[in-house]
């Protein structure tokens, strides 16, 4: 159903109160406007660990520096209280702020720039009008001189952001793959983590009609790598359905593979409490993406050669040795895991990368698999961190990357090094 414009609703109202305070007495708009908060995860980013919603103050890391998310609630000093819709349309398709300053990309308002206005409307409504005023002020980055300065960002947007252009369709599209184009391009700004970024960081392909380099992967952030969610073979979803990919949104979790890392937050947050109608769409418009550019022509094949050797209780490695002893309970000998509740390794997409970070991080700093409405068991991995030597966590890294038909990369002693000071202090990540 196509929204009524909201011009002829508030025109009367708008002479005799403030624009902002106009558009947050629209209940209907209010409502609207949380699902789009939603849609965009707008909760995952701007509300820092422990802390108040939407008041922003969460790390973001970044090649040049930390970068801290803003308090997008209605406070009149510290937050965007003051902030007309004009402003605020300004920021969200061109990353712009009231004061004419310039965003980091890793606000992603080159994807928000195709939002319709009702939906744009909407999300105005609910942040000045659903939200709490909370008052906090926004945390300077951590970037140094001269990286730090604003003015380069106008360059970069000129370059790189693009021509803002609107969707104009109605909010309830008729179509699933359009609908999930919108939500995956658009509000849910896939791309920002799965789409690898050029020498300035900006995502080499912006949407999937701009080459297959667009949800490809192979993204690092924040010491995770983003896989495929395009039809690859080894490392993407070619074997993944639609009802699978829908389960993982909704859950969590599938038979295929588990959520971890920064995606905890995204489940948590947004795609658990998507409705089952939008979740089909962002599934069926991604399996309409084709293979991505460095797709190995090979096809991935279970290979129960190790499976074998582990269940007969012969170990040719020290990888193989760990694995036994500290993974096999959970993970078992032939690498297919208890699927829902401990992922299979063998065949996992995670595990086909050509960069075994995620694997490092996981087995360093453990893991929690959330508990969400349809799925409420929280799952825990314990970290190894204090446990197992750098040499040893390369080792297991290598072994799983590398059994059960599982083509991933080798992982050297100073690569795990590296990574474990990177993630000194990180508390194991739940999404909460």
């Amino acid at each position: 159903m196509r929204l009524p414009s909201l011009l002829p609703v508030l025109a009367a109202t708008m002479c005799a109160m403030p624009v902002s305070a106009a558009y947050a007495q629209d209940d209907d708009l209010i409502k609207q406007g949380a699902y789009v908060a939603i849609l965009g995860d707008c909760v995952a980013c701007h509300t820092a660990h422990n802390g108040q919603a939407m008041a922003g103050g969460l790390s973001l890391q970044s090649p040049i520096g930390a970068i801290y998310s803003t308090n997008i609630t209605p406070d009149h000093e510290t937050g965007i209280g003051e902030w007309s819709f004009e402003d605020f349309a300004r920021l969200m398709r061109r990353g712009i702020k009231k004061n004419g300053s310039s965003v980091y990309p890793a606000m992603p308002y080159p994807s928000y720039s195709s939002m319709t206005d009702q939906d744009l409307q909407a999300l105005y409504a609910y942040l000045m009008g659903g939200v709490k005023p909370v008052k906090r002020q926004n945390r300077p980055t951590d970037i140094a001189w001269p990286m730090s300065m604003r003015w380069p960002l106008s360059l970069w947007r000129m370059v790189f952001a693009g021509k803002p252009i609107p969707e104009v369709a109605s909010y309830e599209q008729n179509s699933l793959v359009a609908r999930g184009r919108y939500l995956v391009e658009g509000l849910g700004h896939c791309g920002s983590c799965h789409t690898p970024r050029n020498f300035a960081f900006a995502e080499k392909a912006r949407t999937a009609t701009e080459g297959r380099q667009y949800l490809s992967g192979g993204f690092v952030v924040d010491n995770w790598v983003a896989p495929s969610l395009r039809s690859d073979d080894v490392g993407g979803l070619s074997d993944w359905t639609v009802k699978d990919i829908v389960a993982f949104l909704k859950t969590g979790r599938n038979m295929k593979g588990a959520t971890f890392g920064a995606m905890n937050s995204v489940v948590v947050h947004s795609t658990s409490v998507t409705n089952d109608h939008d979740l089909v769409a962002i599934a069926t418009f991604l399996k309409t993406l084709g293979t991505s550019e460095r797709a190995p022509a090979i096809h991935y094949r279970y290979d129960d050669m190790v499976s074998k050797q582990l269940y007969a209780g012969r170990t040719s490695s020290e990888g193989a040795r760990i694995y036994i002893d500290r993974c096999a309970a959970c993970h078992r000998t032939n690498g297919h895991g208890y699927p829902n509740v401990f992922p299979p390794l063998a065949g996992n997409p995670v595990l086909q990368e050509s960069d075994a970070t995620s694997i490092a991080h996981i087995i360093l700093n453990g893991g929690k698999l959330p508990g969400v409405n349809a799925a409420p068991s929280l799952l825990v991995m314990a970290p190894y961190r204090d446990i197992l030597s750098d040499k040893q966590v390369a080792d297991v890294v290598t072994f799983i990357g590398r059994s059960w038909g599982n083509r991933g990369a080798e992982m050297t002693e100073a690569q795990v090094a590296q990574i474990r000071h990177a993630t000194k202090g990180e508390e194991i990540p739940a999404g909460e």
